[in-house]
């Protein structure tokens, strides 16, 4: 620092106090640079909703429908909240410059100052006007959304969850409050529509009814699809739900749907919407109603050779001839031009080789290109050959043959909508009672007869014996697993096995239930006799079962020497068992010893987890062991023959697993 220097002022400290003789720079690097309020931070990047509503100059409904439409949805901020204000909704400074240029919201204001010239005129009882503008109103679309949120096809097959479960909702409820019956319809053609295209494409893969509804899943060009259809109950309509936001959601999810169904059927070779003519006039009704109509619209267009190229190309010229007085007016060059197409289509056809078209000196290529370059795009939308057969991959197929060759017919009571279309999508013929059923419920081809009632009537005994009756859940589960299971669990009357959910991972899970196990053994081709046994009583005579009784008493005797070397040799086995779990329990206490302080904590949270989860499985086993050893005295008390040796070794089998569990 050395000695001030004589004469010279004294220089200030930095720390000295600010006053008004210092400069510029000086205060700059002292007090640093004063920033306006809300230009940065926190305060810049996330904005209130009564902000965005004062920035956008909206009312709150029209910013919820937007920001519904848009895909925005509000944010909550990292750290502290803005301004020190808890609890408050906060948007993205980003997502409300995005609302502020969207093209909707320029039409919800000219609706709006629309309205006002509406009710200007009510107001001055000028009916004839208000009418004549209210017919003029503004309309807009949502096609530039659906594109903007998903640019490409894979993207909305894997968001279409959501939508297709909110279709699904609107199709069953009732024409109430604020939904009206055209967007009900409007749901029910959608819902007919995706129905139709999975059941053609044999696309379903799962199925599980619950309390909701019933869950369903599809797989679409490698999307996993999955909705709930609700049941056909009569649905209430709560007084606290806003239906204002579920048809706004509504309005986005049917363009949606609409671009999605656009894309599947026009790769079967389809049009959609399917043409009026096509559903015959059939649009309302119920979903399944609607269902079949689309199905059946979509196998007569596929079917039909709905017109060859030769004759729209010749539809083409002739409407393109046609003068503004109606009068048909063929020109010489569009004759030779539908000349030379007949002769192209006639070598196509006839097979002729490139070579031999060389000889003859005829032009194939240059008239064809010629004719085709006349055709407007519609017109060579219009030129797909028909006969149209979707092409399926392995799985498909495997799925399409499960119900092939059924003829399946379902009872009045029996939910047609998705029983049918688990049916058609795995192949079976599918009728009904009602309208418009393919086939009628005497007919002798029918093989498997859903009813769902405790008994069957006495009405059914008049029609053909070769059918089986059968409840609805044969159907699911036969789908669930692809196999064909026994009928026998499933006839009318009985009590039915547990309806496993398809979605739980047994391996994961560390539990498998016993009718999961069946059905394995069943695949495996190893359950034929443990079946026999179950079910002996339903699929033998009285005469059989009493000779197989008196087998079994004369066995026993020989049966007793064996089980006794069994029993030692399982005292054996448990004592090796123990021996080794003693063994693996001291290495894993020395190894827990040599573990640090922070990975012991680690591997004690990791092992709390498992504890938990094999607590959950031992409880399971635990009460699968009751129920099956209650069914064991039940059946043993209701059969009064004295049990056999197999069944005392089970259930020692079964009470000691009991024990081991409870220890």
């Amino acid at each position: 620092m050395g000695n001030r220097v004589k004469g010279k002022p004294k220089r200030k400290s930095i720390k000295a106090a600010a006053h008004s003789r210092m400069g510029s720079k000086r205060k700059l690097s002292r007090m640093g640079k004063n920033r306006k309020k809300d230009l940065s931070g926190l305060d810049a990047t996330f904005i209130g909703r009564a902000k965005v509503l004062r920035k956008l100059q909206v009312s709150l409904k029209d910013f919820r429908r937007l920001c519904i439409l848009k895909g925005v949805y509000p944010r909550e901020p990292r750290g502290r909240a803005p301004g020190n204000k808890k609890g408050q909704v906060y948007y993205h400074i980003k997502d409300v410059r995005a609302i502020a240029h969207e093209p909707v919201l320029d039409k919800f204001r000219e609706f709006r100052a629309f309205m006002k010239k509406v009710r200007r005129a009510a107001g001055r009882n000028e009916k004839d006007e208000a009418a004549r503008q209210y017919a003029m109103a503004p309309t807009y679309t949502l096609h530039h959304l659906v594109r903007e949120r998903y640019p490409r096809f894979g993207d909305a097959l894997n968001d279409m969850d959501d939508a297709l479960t909110l279709i699904h909702l609107f199709a069953a409820l009732p024409s109430e409050k604020d939904v009206r019956a055209k967007v009900i319809n409007k749901a029910k053609s959608l819902a007919g529509s995706w129905s139709a295209y999975c059941a053609t494409t044999s696309s379903i893969t799962k199925s599980f009814i619950s309390v909701k509804g019933v869950y369903m899943e599809a797989s679409i060009q490698g999307s996993t699809v999955r909705w709930v259809v609700p049941h056909s109950f009569t649905q209430s309509m709560p007084e606290e739900v806003d239906y204002k936001v579920m048809l706004t959601f509504f309005e986005f999810y049917e363009t949606l749907l609409s671009f999605v169904l656009f894309k599947l059927y026009n790769q079967l070779g389809l049009r959609y919407p399917l043409p009026v003519k096509e559903l015959g006039g059939e649009g309302a009704g119920n979903t399944s109603s609607v269902i079949a109509t689309n199905l059946r619209a979509m196998e007569s267009a596929m079917s039909a050779n709905a017109g060859s190229i030769s004759d729209v190309i010749d539809e083409t010229v002739e409407r393109k001839s046609l003068d503004s007085t109606g009068k048909k007016k063929t020109s010489k060059k569009s004759r030779e031009l539908i000349k030379s197409i007949g002769r192209v289509l006639a070598h196509v056809e006839n097979g002729d080789d490139e070579d031999e078209q060389e000889e003859d000196g005829v032009e194939v290529a240059g008239q064809f290109r010629e004719a085709l370059a006349t055709m407007d795009d519609e017109d060579m939308k219009d030129a797909v050959p028909g006969g149209i057969t979707p092409t399926l991959d392995d799985e498909a197929t495997k799925r399409k043959n499960l119900f092939a060759g059924f003829t399946i017919f379902l009872s009045r009571e029996v939910p047609r909508g998705y029983i049918e279309l688990v049916c058609l999508a795995f192949g079976g013929k599918v009728g009904w009672e009602g309208l418009n059923s393919p086939f009628s419920v005497s007919d002798p081809s029918i093989t498997h007869h859903i009813v769902d009632r405790p008994k069957l009537p006495a009405s059914f005994d008049s029609l053909p014996k070769a059918r089986e009756f059968v409840q609805p859940q044969w159907v699911l589960d036969c789908a669930n697993f692809l196999f064909l299971l026994p009928i026998v669990r499933y006839k009318i009357g009985a009590t039915l096995p547990p309806h496993l959910s398809p979605w739980v991972d047994d391996e994961e899970e560390g539990y498998k239930p016993a009718y999961a196990e069946e059905i394995e053994r069943l695949k495996n081709g190893e359950a034929a006799e443990d079946v026999a046994g179950t079910l002996v009583d339903e699929t033998l005579g009285e005469g059989q079962a009493e000779k197989e009784m008196q087998n079994a008493d004369e066995n026993s005797s020989v049966d007793s020497g064996t089980e006794e070397e069994e029993e030692d040799e399982e005292i054996i086995a448990e004592k090796d068992e123990q021996k080794k779990i003693t063994d693996s329990k001291e290495a894993h206490d020395l190894a827990k010893v040599m573990m640090s302080k922070k990975a012991a904590r680690l591997y004690g949270r990791m092992q709390h987890g498992l504890a938990q989860k094999q607590s959950k499985v031992d409880e399971l086993k635990k009460r699968r062991n009751k129920i099956e050893t209650k069914e064991d005295t039940i059946k043993r008390k209701h059969s009064a023959e004295r049990p056999s040796n197999k069944e005392i070794v089970k259930t020692k089998k079964r009470a000691k697993k009991s024990r081991n569990l409870t220890k």
